[in-house]
């Protein structure tokens, strides 16, 4: 019984970590690509955050699989 609790607790911690920053990253990627057309001028200073930001999402996400690794070695 708990074997099939912890492989659920697995898939769910799976596909929230990355559907999260999925939708988070796109959201960005939107609006930078909206504001750099608009304001070409900052578009250097707007790549860079928007880099940043990707990165941090992608930290989450690492996060989840870590957390995922973990408790399949409980199983």
């Amino acid at each position: 019984m708990t074997t099939g609790l912890i492989a659920l607790a697995v898939a769910i911690t799976i596909s929230i970590s990355t559907i999260g920053p999925a939708l988070g990253m796109g959201k960005v990627g939107a609006n930078a690509m909206e504001s750099m057309s608009r304001q070409p001028e900052v578009m250097g200073e707007l790549r860079t955050n928007m880099i940043l930001a990707f990165a941090f999402m992608e930290a989450l996400t690492i996060y989840g699989l870590v957390l995922a690794f973990m408790l399949l070695a409980k199983m």
